[in-house]
């Protein structure tokens, strides 16, 4: 099937974390949406591999993606090789998404920093004619998305967008998605015998509160989610401009 967006990530939760008000909003209205994780997040302090695919899964259900796949890259070890580059091109080519969300290349991961890069060079040479794949025994036909919209993760006073979606609508669903990750997340009455990370921290869900409520602000909307292009973002009407609830 061809997909509208593929969301292109290092870890398991990272989508969620990220962009998955985006998502909601993308799938709400029926636009077929397609996660890719590199990594099964192996080298997560909490949970495991099993776990970690588990919870993935429930996320993309309650997102209503069509499809989440991954390219079982070592974590910790995303590194930019011819390799992993034809690995991601297959994907880009098989499914043709018109437009791509993968993260800033300002990270506090190194995997999230060459995912980046990963993803920006895939996105180019997946368009080259004379560059060839197979899948499944036949040669691929060439496509480049439209457009990479990336989105912050860790650094987020650093960064500058150029558009900032509205999911305000969506925001407490994007919570439910979040929490799919009981293994990775603070979770009141569980108790998991593991050392304490920044995420599984009580006050981790404010910090997310208050990163959402900072870039709504820009906007004059409640909520709000952040992405970089490289390329203007046209609209068909001026109409369509998101205006802050108060001037």
């Amino acid at each position: 099937m061809n997909l509208y967006a593929l969301a292109i990530a290092a870890h398991p939760d990272d989508i969620e974390l990220s962009c998955s008000g985006t998502i909601i909003k993308l799938t709400q209205k029926n636009y077929p949406v397609g996660i890719l994780d590199l990594t099964r997040g192996e080298l997560g302090t909490r949970g495991d591999e099993k776990i970690r695919e588990s919870e993935a899964k429930e996320a993309a259900k309650l997102m209503g993606v069509s499809i989440r796949e991954n390219l079982g890259l070592p974590d910790g070890g995303i590194e930019v090789t011819m390799e992993n580059k034809i690995e991601l091109i297959k994907i880009i080519r098989k499914y043709k998404p018109e437009i791509i969300f993968a993260p800033y290349w300002i990270e506090r991961h190194p995997d999230h920093e060459n995912t980046s890069k990963l993803v920006r060079e895939a996105w180019y040479l997946s368009g080259l004619v004379k560059f060839k794949t197979k899948l499944n025994g036949k040669i691929q036909e060439p496509h480049r998305p439209k457009k990479i919209f990336f989105y912050v993760q860790y650094y987020y006073q650093q960064f500058t967008p150029n558009l900032i979606i509205d999911i305000t609508d969506v925001f407490e669903k994007k919570l439910k998605v979040i929490e799919c990750y009981k293994s990775q997340f603070f979770n009141p009455g569980v108790k998991i015998s593991a050392r304490e990370t920044l995420l599984s921290t009580p006050d981790f869900k404010e910090y997310l509160v208050a990163r959402a409520r900072f870039f709504g602000e820009m906007i004059g909307r409640k909520y709000g989610e952040p992405f970089l292009t490289l390329s203007p973002v046209g609209l068909n009407g001026i109409e369509n401009v998101v205006l802050p609830l108060r001037s």
